[in-house]
């Protein structure tokens, strides 16, 4: 088990972190089948800031966001769906800071899934 008490699980030769996120990804996956949804991809990360140069010669590395699932909406004529799947556990500061950051550098509302 992780540290918010999901239970990792593999099928498939795939790695999910939960049962949760197994069970969405059977979702999405019944969806593209029936047209509704395009280009689904699982953990797609999005650069948040980049790598910078400290004045002391120092670098701090780049933030990064990994996204649960990204798909086009053919409902929505096409837009661009991020979704993470949550738990009031996994909705930690840090990632309110990295959602928030996520709509400020790239336009982009974090669609969360929970139960």
């Amino acid at each position: 088990m992780n540290k918010y008490g999901a239970q990792p699980v593999v099928v498939n030769g795939q790695a999910y972190r939960s049962k949760r996120e197994l069970k969405r990804h059977a979702e999405l996956q019944m969806l593209e089948r029936a047209g509704l949804i395009a280009e689904l991809r699982r953990e797609v990360p999005f650069e948040l800031l980049g790598r910078q140069q400290r004045d002391d010669g120092g670098v701090e590395q780049p933030v990064t966001y990994v996204a649960d699932y990204v798909y086009r909406d053919r409902e929505r004529g096409g837009c661009l769906v991020v979704e993470d799947v949550k738990s009031k556990a996994t909705r930690t500061r840090d990632y309110v800071i990295k959602r928030k950051l996520m709509l400020r550098e790239h336009g982009i509302t974090i669609r969360e899934i929970y139960k």
